[in-house]
């Protein structure tokens, strides 16, 4: 038996700040690249249209058993999982939640008993819980918790259904007795600026911006951050977008390689001078991050081997 568990949210001053940005950059795409190698773009592509809102929320005067079983079965649905049974159970724990893989047809996930009281979330866990399912019958995995529960989120915001985790980022203000408590909350491994890069990247490459269905203002700007982020890598050198800055950095580094004054290939930008006759650049693919290698002889369009990717370049 194999279990996986979903970090617990954080909310109050005791738990400390809820950490923003992009530390995690170098490990979510490296799982884009894992995901695009594991299942191809014709596969990925066909989860270009996200979970709906109404169906991965359950409402207030639903039978709580019910309407999580559903939402499980929704979402199992939408990765295209083999039909099996959901057995879903509510307990005291300290994470949001937790799966177990057995080798039977059935999947058994336990919820923190809070999600009873506030259901606004259970979507949100239950994408994190189920994606631990479709990537252990991928047998994808990383080495390590850590990453491993990155590769699980970042695959779960990528394939449609983990845009309800950045929903579940917010800030509130609640009245206790005479005081005004104010909160944060979050659930996953990504910050939600993370997500929102990853939700960015989803949205460039197959038209799905979901931006107007989040229920915070908070996850909105993270979103949007993340979309700048994401549109960053579309103008990164030797793309041909990367604009006069980049494209001046990129002709002096190249310079230093052509004149060959023994200087080690230049690393700036994402891209690395490779030395030979030709001399060839290699980079990485702003939709899966898989790097390309291509020789330096001006303007051309290059495809990414693995996604399929038409990019314009001038080497």
């Amino acid at each position: 038996m194999t279990r996986h568990a979903e970090p617990a949210d954080r909310s109050g001053p005791a738990s400390g700040p809820i950490v923003h940005g992009f530390p995690h950059l170098k490990t979510i795409q490296a799982s884009l690249t894992a995901l695009y190698r594991r299942l191809s773009y014709d596969t990925i592509s066909t989860f270009a249209v996200s979970v709906l809102p109404d169906e991965v929320r359950v409402p207030p005067d639903a039978d709580i058993y019910l309407g999580t079983q559903q939402v499980a079965r929704t979402i199992v649905q939408h990765l295209r999982l083999p039909e099996a049974r959901m057995i879903v159970a509510f307990r005291d724990m300290v994470h949001a939640g937790n799966v177990e893989l057995e080798a039977g047809p059935e999947y058994f996930i336990e919820l923190n008993s809070r999600f009873k009281e506030d259901r606004r979330d259970i979507g949100a866990c239950l994408a994190h819980e189920v994606m631990h399912v479709y990537l252990h019958r991928l047998g994808l995995e990383f080495a390590g918790t850590r990453d491993n529960e990155i590769l699980t989120d970042t695959a779960s915001a990528y394939l449609g259904a983990g845009w309800l985790l950045l929903d579940a980022y917010r800030e509130e203000s609640n009245v206790r007795g005479d005081r005004l408590v104010r909160s944060a909350s979050k659930l996953g491994y990504l910050t939600p600026e993370e997500f929102g890069y990853v939700l960015a990247k989803r949205a460039l490459a197959f038209g799905d911006d979901i931006e107007p269905w989040f229920s915070s203002a908070q996850a909105r700007d993270a979103y949007r951050a993340g979309m700048a982020r994401a549109q960053a890598d579309l103008r990164q050198p030797p793309l041909a977008r990367c604009g006069w800055a980049g494209r001046r950095r990129y002709a002096a580094d190249r310079r230093i390689v052509q004149r060959g004054d023994g200087v080690s290939p230049v690393r700036a930008g994402g891209y690395a001078f490779e030395g030979g006759s030709p001399l060839r650049v290699s980079f990485p693919c702003p939709t899966c991050h898989q790097r390309i290698r291509v020789p330096v002889r001006g303007r051309f369009t290059a495809r990414c081997g693995v996604c399929g990717s038409e990019l314009q370049c001038d080497t």
